[in-house]
C-alpha cells in the first residue's frame, strides 16, 4: 500500500472516530502526561527509573494514536484495554517500588477505557480484574490489613466512576447510530425512488404490452405485435435489442404437430434465405422447449442440430425459447436470440415469459374467435342446406301428391258424369292419398320441431319418431335406450343427439332399402356414451362416397359430423355392400371425458 492511501485510509479512520473514540484519547492523554509528570516529580527516582518512564509514555503515545486512528472495532478495543492495563500498572509498580503507596488511582486508567469502549460490561469486568490485580501488586509492597482497605474502598470507587462514563458512552452510541441510520436513509432515498421509478416503469409498460396484444383478435396481427412489443419493452427497460433476432415458429397443422415441421409465421431481423426454412422441431433446444412445454434458456446456439440451419444465428451466444401451447395443442414456439451471452438476465426472461403468455392467450382468443366466425358460416350453411332439404322432400314428397290428388280429382269429376260408382271408388283413392300426404306433413312438422323432445326428452322423442315412421313410411325403427344417459345429458345435447338419429334414419329409409333400422344409445365407459344408427340394408362403398360427396347435392354425412362436433363427439361410419351400414358417435358426458377425447385423437 502506497503512503498516499495510507494517508487517506488514517483520514477517513479519523472521519468515522466519534465522541467517545475522542474522549477515551483524551482521557489516555491526560493519564501518561499526569502519570509521568507525578513520578518524574516524586522523590528517590534515579536516571534508570527516569528514562524507563520516558521510553514507556513514548511507547504507549504512539500504541495510543496508532489503535484510536488505525481501527475501532472491538478486537482493537480489547488491545487497547489492554495495554491500558500494562501502562497503568508498570507505573503504579514504579510509584510503589519508589515508595509511593498513594498512587492507586493509576488504576483508574483502563476502567475509565473500558466503560468508554464496552459500557456495563467494560465496568464490571476490568473492576473484578483490578480487584485481582492490584490486590496482588500490593501484598508485595503493604501489609494484608492495608490491602483489604485500599480494595475495599477502590471497588466503589471505580462503579462509582465506571457507571456515569458506561451510560455516557450508551447515550453517544445510541445518537451516533442514530444519525448514520439517518444518513443512511437519506442516501438509500435515491436509489429507492430509482428503484419504486423503474418498477412503476416495469409495471406500466407490462399494462400496456398486455392490453396491446389483447386488442387484435386478427391471428396474424397478434403474432406480429408479439415481437414489435418485445422489442419495444425491452428497449425501455434499457436494454440493448437492437441486434436482437426473433421469430414465431408455428406447426403447418397444429393439431397433427408431430406429422408437420415448424415454419418462420413472422421474424425480426431474419436473413432472407432463413425464412424459406422449416424444421421438424424434434431435436435441439425446439425438441426440449415442445416436449416439456417450459421455457428454455441455452448458449450451445451454433451447436444446435436445428437452430444452427439459420444463418441469421451463427453469430448469436444466447438463445431463449417460449413454447406456444396449450394443454392438448401445441402452436409451436416463440424463439428470441442475441449476440450478448449475458443479454436475457432475469428481468429481461420475465418480460418475455410475459409476451409469450399474452402472446399465447391473445393466440387463443383470435383462433377463438376465426372458429366462431367459421361456425356462424357454418350455421348459415346449414341454414342453407335445412331449407334446400325441406324444399326436396316438399317437392318429393307432399308437392307430388298433391298435384297427384289434384288430378285424380279430375278424374273422379269426369267419371261422375259416366260411372257413379267408379267415381266414388276413386274418390276412396284420393282421400287414402290426402290421408297419407297428411302423415308425411305432419312427420316433416315433427323432425322440424319435435315438441316431445322438450317436454318428455330424448328417449320419448326416439319412440315417438320410430312410431311415425311406421306409420308414414312402414319403416321398421327399434330404439335401444338407457335412460340414465338421458338424465346426465343437457337439454341442448339431446336435442343434438336427435338430430343425428334423425338423419340417419332418414339417410336409410331413403338409400339402405332396409327392412329394421335399430337406434342404440348405451354407457360404454363412464362419462362416455355411444349412440348407434344401423341398418340390415344393401350397405355402400364408403371410400367412393366420401370422394364424390362434393358433387352430391345431399349432406346428410356431413351434416352428421357437423352435429356431433357441437357435442364434442367422435362420429364413424362403417359400410359394407350387402351387409348394411353403422353410423357409431362417441359423446363424452363430462369435460373430462371431452379433453380424453381430444387427447386420444391429437
Amino acid at each position: 500500500m502506497s503512503i498516499d492511501q495510507r494517508v487517506k485510509q488514517i483520514v477517513k479512520s479519523i472521519q468515522k472516530l466519534t465522541v467517545v473514540d475522542w474522549l477515551t484519547l483524551f482521557i489516555r492523554i491526560v493519564f501518561l502526561v499526569s502519570m509521568s509528570l507525578w513520578l518524574s516529580l516524586t522523590a528517590n527516582i534515579n536516571f534508570i527509573r527516569f528514562a524507563v518512564i520516558i521510553f514507556s509514555a513514548f511507547i504507549y503515545l504512539i500504541v495510543v494514536f496508532g489503535i484510536t486512528f488505525w481501527d475501532s472495532s472491538k478486537g482493537i478495543k480489547v488491545v487497547g484495554i489492554s495495554i491500558d492495563i500494562i501502562f497503568a500498572y508498570l507505573f503504579y509498580y514504579l510509584a510503589l517500588s519508589m515508595g509511593a503507596t498513594n498512587l492507586g488511582w493509576f488504576c483508574l486508567l483502563p476502567l475509565l477505557t473500558a466503560s468508554l469502549s464496552f459500557q456495563w460490561l467494560g465496568v464490571f469486568v476490568i473492576s473484578l480484574l483490578n480487584v485481582f490485580l492490584l490486590g496482588g501488586l500490593l501484598t508485595l509492597f503493604t501489609e494484608p490489613d492495608d490491602v483489604l482497605i485500599f480494595v475495599g474502598l477502590f471497588i466503589p470507587l471505580s462503579l462509582i466512576i465506571g457507571f456515569p462514563l458506561a451510560y455516557f458512552s450508551y447515550y453517544i452510541d445510541h445518537l451516533h447510530h442514530k444519525k448514520e441510520l439517518e444518513i443512511k436513509i437519506e442516501q438509500k432515498i435515491p436509489e429507492v425512488s430509482e428503484v419504486l421509478f423503474k418498477e412503476k416503469r416495469r409495471r406500466r409498460l407490462i399494462v400496456e404490452l398486455i392490453s396491446a396484444l389483447s386488442s387484435s383478435l386478427n391471428y396474424e396481427r397478434v403474432l406480429e405485435n408479439s415481437l414489435d412489443l418485445s422489442i419495444t419493452t425491452l428497449s425501455e427497460l434499457d436494454a440493448p435489442s437492437d441486434r436482437l433476432i426473433s421469430a414465431v415458429l408455428l406447426f403447418s397443422e397444429s393439431s397433427e404437430y408431430k406429422d408437420s415441421e415448424l415454419f418462420i409465421a413472422t421474424s425480426r431481423h431474419f436473413l432472407a434465405p432463413d425464412l424459406r426454412v422449416s424444421l421438424p422441431g424434434k431435436s435441439g433446444i425446439l425438441g426440449k422447449t415442445i416436449n416439456t412445454g417450459d421455457v428454455q434458456l441455452s448458449d450451445q446456439v451454433n451447436s444446435d442440430p436445428e437452430l444452427s440451419n439459420f444463418i441469421s444465428m451463427h453469430h448469436c451466444q444466447a438463445v431463449f425459447t417460449y413454447p406456444l401451447r396449450t394443454a392438448f395443442d401445441v402452436y409451436g414456439v416463440l424463439l428470441f436470440a442475441h449476440p450478448d451471452p449475458d443479454f436475457f438476465a432475469t428481468e429481461r426472461i420475465e418480460i418475455l415469459e410475459i409476451v409469450g403468455n399474452q402472446s399465447m392467450i391473445a393466440m387463443q382468443n383470435a383462433r377463438l374467435y376465426e372458429d366462431l366466425e367459421s361456425e356462424k358460416e357454418r350455421i348459415m350453411e346449414v341454414q342453407e342446406e335445412s331449407r334446400k332439404k325441406m324444399a326436396r322432400d316438399l317437392h318429393d314428397g307432399p308437392t307430388q301428391t298433391v298435384s297427384a290428388i289434384a288430378m285424380r280429382v279430375n278424374f273422379a269429376r269426369r267419371l261422375l258424369e259416366r260411372d257413379v260408382k267408379a267415381a266414388g271408388e276413386e274418390l276412396f283413392k284420393i282421400e287414402d292419398l290426402a290421408r297419407r300426404t297428411t302423415k308425411e306433413i305432419r312427420h316433416m312438422l315433427f323432425t322440424l320441431r319435435p315438441l316431445i323432445l322438450e317436454t318428455q326428452g330424448l328417449i320419448a322423442a326416439l319412440d315417438s319418431m320410430a312410431e311415425k315412421m311406421h306409420e308414414t313410411y312402414n319403416q321398421n325403427v327399434i330404439i335401444q335406450a338407457d335412460s340414465s344417459i338421458v338424465d346426465a345429458l343437457e337439454m341442448s345435447k339431446q336435442a343434438v343427439i336427435f338430430y343425428i338419429a334423425e338423419e340417419g334414419i332418414n339417410n336409410a329409409r331413403k338409400h339402405a332399402q332396409a327392412d329394421h333400422i335399430w337406434v342404440r344409445l348405451e354407457l360404454i365407459k363412464k362419462d362416455i356414451c355411444l349412440l348407434e344408427i344401423k341398418d340390415d340394408g344393401v350397405g355402400f362403398n364408403t371410400k367412393e362416397v366420401d370422394s364424390s360427396y362434393e358433387s352430391r347435392t345431399s349432406l346428410g354425412m356431413v351434416n352428421m359430423k357437423e352435429r356431433a362436433s357441437l357435442v364434442n363427439g367422435i362420429i364413424r361410419i362403417h359400410s359394407v355392400v350387402g351387409k348394411g351400414t353403422s353410423i357409431q358417435v362417441i359423446i363424452p358426458l363430462t369435460e373430462d371425458a371431452s379433453d380424453k377425447i381430444r387427447q386420444a385423437i391429437s
